[in-house]
């Protein structure tokens, strides 16, 4: 990992502790604000193997990115042992009791059946009690019409699945962490206390190779 990724996971870590659900009844939450190939997904791996992690849930708007959350996993010898698991995966072939990520879109997980209930097939995500739920691409959302051509059309739309609340998620979780190259919104609408957010834009990189 380089220097500015160690931080992150530094800072990060610190933030869900002081924060922890367990001290102030809420789960914590984090933004990174980094730019592209700063490597999000390698070191939030590296953050769920700090914090001792066994089930983290990444969501995203955009299920074509799948391919290098899997990739990053399963090609490095730190994560060995770890499952990556996705609607695809025959489940009695995971390890029962590694350390599991688990990566769905939103559409797939809070999407409803055509009843507006729980689609039995991911019943049992409700039931976890996810160490992190990692938002993936924080910058799509309801707001955006693009962000409606990367929802699957598998099921009943619902406001929960095209823009994410805390507030509204019907998921049992510890901690939120939150992705994005480019979260104009939530900087510009406060979402985010100064100190939830770790930044690393073209300028920390350019100042960093000074």
């Amino acid at each position: 990992l380089r220097d500015e990724q160690k931080h992150a996971i530094k800072i990060t870590a610190s933030h869900f502790e002081k924060y922890s659900k367990k001290k102030v009844k809420k789960a914590p939450h984090f933004l990174w604000n980094a730019k592209m190939r700063f490597g999000k997904t390698m070191t939030t791996y590296y953050l769920a193997k700090n914090m001792g992690w066994s089930k983290v849930l990444i969501l995203t708007w955009k299920p074509a990115v799948q391919h290098s959350w899997r990739d990053d996993l399963i090609n490095n010898p730190d994560f060995l042992n770890w499952n990556f698991i996705d609607k695809k995966t025959e489940l009695e072939n995971i390890h029962k009791d590694a350390n599991s990520i688990f990566f769905y879109s939103f559409q797939y997980v809070l999407g409803k059946d055509k009843n507006g209930k729980i689609k039995k097939e991911v019943k049992n995500l409700y039931e976890i009690e996810w160490d992190c739920i990692v938002i993936d691409e924080y910058h799509y959302g309801a707001w955006r019409d693009a962000s409606k051509d990367f929802i699957e059309n598998d099921s009943k739309p619902t406001k929960e699945a095209l823009e994410f609340k805390e507030d509204a998620c019907p998921l049992k979780v510890k901690n939120y962490l939150y992705l994005s190259g480019t979260p104009f919104r939530a900087l510009a609408e406060g979402e985010f206390m100064e100190n939830e957010i770790f930044n690393w834009t073209y300028a920390n990189e350019q100042k960093a190779k000074v």
